[in-house]
């Protein structure tokens, strides 16, 4: 056979075999081709929100659920992050990835383009200011200032919507940057407004303390993950049961309050103050911390943080029970660790950080992260059998006394006979624990963001000196 019709048959044969291999992939639903990959393709976005490398690696609300789907569907999670916001939908319509889990708000024009999941979690979108800007009480007093959204949002969506009821708004989109830089922009005075969802705010109020809410831009509204559009009903089968599933065994409340849990109290003049102190008094300690987290395999922010809490990092800082220094070391507790002095800032610091990681190596390390070490910070507080006697009247009540949001429920019911007398540690203040690790999740945030800031140029307020009512100590 001549080399010419050899290479024909070839070809020919390699012909008929492409629409068998068309065919046997189309055949195949979506969660067969997931799982024959290995490989769950998730749509996400960088922001506090959503996805974001933290101090524990990879981050974020949509990010943990993600991860607990493709675990569930027994695949590998690839994260896809695109350039901008508003190239998620498109993506996931044309079908580049199984699904967007990306703080995505259910609209009807968003319909047209992708399936929606279950609903897991509701927002307000929210007009915002700044502190001692004007402040514009309804939709026709943004005429009246510089309106920024994000391009492709559903804040743009909604703007197109309420415009015609108001002919005289204009606002611009931004196809570069998203919500957190819009609301930087605003408490920099860069532009006078932005909308964003309750959930952005409630976090990001704590970097810039100068946001203001104004109003809400509308009832609240659903989120939920996007699915490329189609017959196709296996994966988001899945979803549902996943969901069903997370909320039915309390995960999905768990980790809700895992990033929102210690956000719902803004205090302005607190952040401020603690913003103003990370810049004029954590420089003159930030060795020892440094030093003290090393020597106990802890992150010395943890331990900054439990310090301000403790003392604002006041080295001479003393309370009325006769605890003393920056860490609050009792007299019993300083001679355990062998701290002499306990106005001694290193002594000080290095002794709570040993006595800390005492106290959490007591904690049952079957507890997962982040909650261990919030029950640690409890017992550091309130003592670890006060904290027993809490987790176990949390099992008596049908909670899950591994879980922080369970256990941060029972603390309170300490200072009540009708719980106390029940346990064998009896009465404590039980709130003052769980303001106390609150407090210090807070703080941790802040002070996470602001190394973050050296290394990444991430902006952080700049604080007024002078400015401040609060107490210096």
């Amino acid at each position: 056979m001549g080399e010419f019709h050899l290479r024909a048959l070839i070809g020919i044969l390699v012909l008929a075999q492409l629409p068998a291999c068309t065919h046997n992939d189309i055949s195949k639903t979506q969660l067969e081709r997931i799982r024959e990959r290995g490989e769950l393709r998730v749509l996400t976005r960088n922001s506090p929100t959503t996805y974001y490398i933290g101090p524990e690696g990879e981050m974020g609300l949509e990010y943990d659920l993600a991860r607990r789907f493709a675990d569930y569907l027994g695949v590998e999670l690839k994260v896809i992050v695109p350039d901008t916001f508003g190239r998620i939908l498109p993506m996931i319509g044309g079908g580049e990835a199984d699904l967007a889990a990306a703080g995505l708000t259910v609209t009807e024009q968003r319909r047209e383009r992708v399936r929606f999941g279950p609903i897991y979690q509701e927002i307000v979108p929210q007009v915002v200011y700044r502190r001692n800007g004007q402040r514009p009480r309804n939709v026709g007093d943004l005429a009246e200032g510089h309106l920024e959204v994000v391009a492709g949002s559903s804040h743009a969506e909604l703007l197109e919507q309420l415009a015609g009821e108001h002919p005289q708004l204009t606002w611009s989109v931004n196809r570069e940057l998203e919500a957190e830089d819009l609301l930087y922009l605003v408490s920099e005075q860069l532009v006078d407004y932005t909308v964003a969802d309750s959930n952005e705010i409630a976090l990001n109020r704590r970097f810039y303390p100068e946001l203001r809410v104004a109003f809400g831009l509308s009832d609240p509204q659903p989120l939920a993950w996007a699915l490329p559009p189609g017959e196709d009903n296996s994966l988001y089968a899945e979803l549902e049961r996943f969901f069903r599933k997370v909320r039915n065994n309390g995960e999905l409340e768990r980790l809700v309050e895992r990033y929102y849990g210690h956000v719902e109290d803004f205090d302005y003049v607190g952040t401020r103050h603690f913003l103003r102190q990370i810049k004029q008094r954590l420089p003159e300690y930030r060795s020892v911390f440094e030093k003290a987290g090393e020597h106990n395999d802890l992150d010395w922010r943890l331990l900054a943080a439990m310090g301000y809490q403790e003392s604002h990092w006041n080295p001479r800082a003393r309370s009325p029970t006769g605890v003393r220094g920056i860490m609050m070391l009792t007299l019993p507790t300083a001679r355990q660790l062998d701290v002499d002095n306990r106005l001694d800032p290193s002594q000080s610091i290095l002794g709570g950080a040993e006595y800390f990681r005492k106290v959490k190596r007591k904690v049952p390390e079957r507890i997962p992260e982040p909650d261990r070490t919030w029950m640690a910070l409890a017992a550091y507080n309130v003592g670890f059998g006060h904290l027993e006697d809490a987790r176990k009247l949390t099992q008596t009540r049908g909670g899950d006394p591994d879980k922080w949001v369970d256990v941060k429920q029972t603390l309170p019911l300490l200072s009540q006979k009708k719980w106390y007398r029940r346990t064998r540690y009896g009465y404590a203040r039980g709130r003052e624990p769980v303001r106390y690790v609150e407090n210090i999740r807070s703080y941790y945030d802040l002070l996470v963001r602001a190394t973050e800031s050296e290394n990444r140029q991430v902006p952080m307020p700049e604080v007024e000196i002078g400015s401040l009512t609060s107490p210096v100590f």
